[in-house]
């Protein structure tokens, strides 16, 4: 036999295991909030422009269609070796940072548009003056290095990075983490209410058994209270009458 169930009996066990579901929800969030703002480290990114270009001559006064064709296919060349050993290595000398070439190309993310010849270099780096100082000797050791790699000129600085006033961190992301806390704590009380409910074979009112049973009910027995009983009261009497009575 097939067991089925209703909005009503739904709405019934989220309401009986309301406390449940909240309190883990709102632990989860409140345990969201602590690890964003005072565990996790605030990452900030700095991010620099550089524009592929073939410098034109006298006798060219005209960019030709097949240059930026070119331009084009030496970008996704650039991307690797901006942040190939060769170019990192010299970016740690100069700013005598404590790290690795492998470590810092983690820090570095280069990217262009489609059918673009700007790249954009974005550096993270838990400070925001030393994410703007990596991304701008980025681009600048280079377009030095490209010269002598490619023995070709076509790279030029188009926006550096600059610190602004009051940086802000990209992560965390502190209320996104709570509100996928939330929903998750969310998810996981429902889930622990009906897993509860289903795990709980007890009968608790007149109603659970009508329900197990599947007949209607005629009547049932009201619980006695001591206050209520005399029966105890008189069978103890009894007993004590007996015992005097032994002891005699």
């Amino acid at each position: 036999m097939e067991e089925t169930i209703s909005l009503y009996d739904i709405f019934k066990v989220l309401k009986k295991r309301i406390v449940l579901i909240l309190s883990i929800t709102i632990i989860s969030t409140l345990a969201a909030a602590i690890i964003s703002f005072y565990v996790l480290t605030p990452i900030y990114q700095a991010s620099t422009q550089i524009l592929v270009n073939q410098k034109t001559s006298d006798q060219q006064t005209q960019i030709q269609t097949t240059d930026i064709q070119t331009n084009l296919q030496l970008i996704n060349t650039y991307n690797v070796i901006i942040k190939s050993p060769v170019i990192l290595s010299k970016v740690i000398e100069i700013l005598d940072l404590n790290t690795t070439p492998s470590a810092l190309s983690n820090q570095i993310t280069v990217s262009n548009a489609n059918n673009s010849q700007v790249v954009n270099i974005s550096v993270q780096d838990e400070q925001a003056f030393l994410a703007v100082d990596i991304a701008n000797t980025v681009a600048q050791v280079f377009q030095e290095e490209v010269k002598e790699l490619m023995n070709v000129d076509n790279v030029n600085i188009l926006s550096p990075a600059e610190l602004p006033e009051n940086p802000s961190p990209v992560k965390p992301n502190k209320m996104l983490n709570m509100a996928i806390a939330l929903v998750i704590g969310l998810m996981v009380g429902v889930g622990l209410a009906f897993l509860l409910e289903y795990l709980d074979t007890t009968i608790k009112t007149e109603h659970d058994v009508e329900e197990l049973l599947g007949l209607p009910i005629l009547g049932f027995v009201s619980k006695i209270t001591d206050a209520n009983s005399e029966v105890p009261l008189t069978v103890k009497s009894k007993r004590a009458v007996r015992r005097e009575n032994v002891n005699v």
